[in-house]
């Protein structure tokens, strides 16, 4: 029976989590499943969860309450909960809802055959292996648009900021070889993928552990040298592990596209001191000279968080005012999770929660302004467009500059004759902005 057995897949949080799921997805199709993507067919459902923050918490509980009445209504046979709801709160996850049948950790996804085979059998399962040394990377199968594919080259890490529960949850900082990272990004091109994002919870720190040194530029190089055409972009790089040499490759690599994720969560001193940030505000703002220095046009992407615990008015109109200053291309803003078993979460200077959504508006609203101005100058240039897809509604296509990453940013919105397909590479004038996204027309 289980090898007919029918399995549904959700997978929340952000793309290092999805590497995890197409890694699963992959051992249980060898293993002889069929994975479905209607939940209502479904003989077992993994859900792999998300907890970094309270909202994505809320969101995977949501999930497997969800899912549960698809056991008391319809063939569902079991759930399985992975990644790290499941890590984090293994006890109180298992105690407290008996709709989850089986439970993996962060360095037991190799076990999600055993865990699928135990639910059908109406067994209950659990498996939380040392994610210190449990294997990195795997073969995966993979789910997001054929032309672009998220390639994870580290796994958890050491930067103890006070606000983040992920070195707890994920483990010590540990990195992939350069030849496994290179031999994967070869599987990836070879199955279509155009643009490979490299992902890791710090990918500057790439190689550290390994070779001594911080190794992310020979990693693009290799990667440049040994694939054939697909571009690279770098997402969750931190400010102080800005290397010139990283710089000059911005500049210099025609396959590693002008775009780097580099959040900054603060530029006051104090408040950056209090986060264990490293470098503080002299890493950041030396950091972005750099970068822009060796590439006028690179597109810098940045995460805020508001309300840490004792910003007072004026820190948080300082960084008001960096945003003004920093004209940042895109920029995402957070208020501040509470988050237990975390330094800050006993911080004194706790703040109420609407004022830390309200500041969390107030920047955005900030971004928008600086987001409006950066966009009117696009008008009229020629941009280079991957195409997504095609809205049958508004009857037009839609697709990504180089300057935009999958989910996190904007969108290019434009006219063409019919018959263009999903991963083509298309020119495109910008006729018209609205907000993030832009429009215009094929040329």
């Amino acid at each position: 029976m289980s090898k007919k057995a029918k399995v549904g897949f959700i997978s929340l949080g952000c793309p290092k989590n999805l590497t995890d799921t197409e890694v699963m997805l992959r051992r249980l199709l060898e293993a002889g499943y069929e994975i479905t993507g209607e939940e209502i067919e479904a003989d077992v459902i993994i859900i792999n969860t998300c907890a970094f923050i309270e909202s994505a918490k809320h969101e995977s509980i949501e999930n497997i309450l969800d899912i549960a009445w698809l056991k008391k209504n319809r063939k569902l046979k079991g759930i399985v909960v992975t990644g790290c709801l499941a890590e984090r709160y293994r006890e109180e996850v298992m105690e407290e809802m008996p709709e989850v049948d089986a439970m993996l950790g962060v360095g037991s996804i190799d076990k999600i055959t055993e865990a699928v085979e135990s639910v059908l059998k109406g067994k209950r399962y659990s498996s939380f292996e040392d994610k210190n040394t449990c294997p990195l990377g795997g073969a995966r199968f993979v789910t997001t648009p054929k032309h672009t594919a998220y390639l994870k080259i580290a796994e958890g890490c050491d930067n103890r900021c006070t606000y983040c529960s992920i070195p707890d949850i994920r483990g010590k900082f540990r990195s992939r070889t350069i030849e496994d990272v290179v031999n994967e990004a070869k599987t990836l091109e070879a199955l279509g993928a155009k643009e490979i994002i490299l992902v890791a919870q710090d990918t500057t720190r790439y190689g550290e552990d390994l070779y001594g040194k911080y190794s992310l530029t020979e990693l693009i190089r290799r990667l440049s040298a040994e694939t054939k055409s697909a571009y690279f972009r770098l997402l969750y790089c931190y400010p102080d592990k800005i290397t010139d040499e990283l710089c000059s490759e911005l500049k210099e690599n025609d396959r590693l596209l002008k775009y780097i994720d580099m959040p900054i969560q603060h530029i006051n001193e104090d408040i950056l001191r209090r986060m264990n940030r490293r470098g503080g505000k002299k890493a950041i703002t030396d950091a972005i000279a750099r970068l822009r220095a060796a590439v006028p046009d690179i597109v810098l992407r940045t995460t805020v968080i508001c309300g840490f615990p004792g910003e007072t008015e004026e820190q948080f109109e300082e960084l008001c005012r960096f945003i003004r200053e920093a004209k940042f291309d895109k920029l995402g803003a957070f208020p501040y999770s509470r988050e237990e078993e975390t330094p800050a979460a006993d911080f004194d200077g706790q703040i109420d929660e609407q004022v830390k959504q309200d500041r969390a508006d107030i920047v955005m609203a900030t971004q928008a302004e600086v987001s409006a101005e950066i966009n009117q100058r696009k008008l009229g240039m020629v941009l280079d467009v991957i195409i997504e897809g095609y809205d049958v509604v508004a009857e037009t296509y839609y697709g990504r500059s180089k300057g935009d990453a999958p989910d996190i940013d904007g969108m290019v919105y434009f006219s063409a004759p019919k018959g263009l397909s999903a991963g083509k590479i298309v020119k495109v004038k910008i006729t018209e902005t609205v907000d993030y996204d832009l429009f215009g027309e094929k040329v």
